[in-house]
């Protein structure tokens, strides 16, 4: 009976075991839990330490490019200068006159164009104004933010295409123009919009707003011109786009990425 005398020896049983092969047991159980946490230590070592899967390869990549509108200096987002070839000739470069500190979506584009982009989740707009290489004509350029590249598609989709310069008065809604004082750029307002693009880079949309350096109006042309003045907008956005959205070899050692 348990707890009672063995019958034969005289001895103390519990379950039916004695002291001393109760003390077996302990040591066996205290055995297999050496042995399993040594096992659970070396399956965390081994998956803190090993190499990581194409998989986080590629989740890795995509998050350091959805991060470079705040990881990257603005600088590098628009540099200084960026070469464009004009319809007539040779290459040229256009030339960075600021970059607006704002950054919210409401205060870079019209109102309309604001509600498209909130709808899909836009994070920022980051604005900069270029002039071509004879500072006639200026372009702003618009990296629009969003956290992924098929909400950046689908508000590329509902985002008004290229518009040429028209009789009836400016674009809109587009981006608004970023003028900067005691710059080529410094009469560029919104009143002075003649042309619009837009353009897609992973989860980015690039987009332009151009006119004339003198500030003058879409409505104030009056004659066909004989070559596209803005031809340098869709240009310059598509280069920085493209910067944006060229993916790297992950270096998981590095702070800048998160494998």
């Amino acid at each position: 009976m348990a707890g009672g005398p063995d019958a034969a020896s005289g001895r103390v049983t519990v379950l039916g075991l004695r002291s001393r092969q109760w003390m077996v047991v302990a040591l066996v159980l205290g055995c297999c839990y050496l042995l399993l946490s040594a096992v659970s230590l070396t399956g965390a070592w081994a998956s803190l330490h090993r190499e990581p899967t194409n998989a986080e390869l590629q989740r890795a990549a995509n998050a350091e490019v959805a991060r470079r509108w705040q990881a990257w200096p603005a600088d590098r987002i628009f540099p200084d200068r960026l070469s464009y070839k004009p319809e007539d000739g040779d290459g040229e470069f256009a030339t960075r006159t600021g970059i607006a500190a704002s950054t919210t979506c409401e205060d870079a584009v019209d109102a309309e164009l604001a509600a498209t982009l909130r709808k899909h989740g836009c994070r920022a707009v980051l604005r900069a104004t270029y002039t071509d290489h004879l500072e006639g004509v200026v372009v702003t350029v618009g990296v629009v933010a969003f956290p992924d590249p098929w909400r950046a598609d689908r508000a590329y989709q509902e985002t008004p295409g290229a518009r040429e310069p028209e009789q009836s008065g400016g674009v809109r809604p587009a981006l608004r123009a970023a003028a900067f004082p005691g710059t080529a750029s410094g009469r560029f307002a919104d009143a002075a919009r003649q042309a619009r693009t837009a353009d897609r880079g992973g989860p980015y949309v690039l987009l332009t707003t151009s006119g004339q350096a003198d500030g003058r109006p879409a409505a104030a042309i009056k004659k066909d011109r004989p070559a596209d003045p803005f031809t340098l907008a869709p240009q310059i956005a598509h280069t920085i786009a493209r910067s944006l959205s060229m993916r790297s070899l992950p270096d998981c050692s590095s702070r800048e990425w998160r494998c």
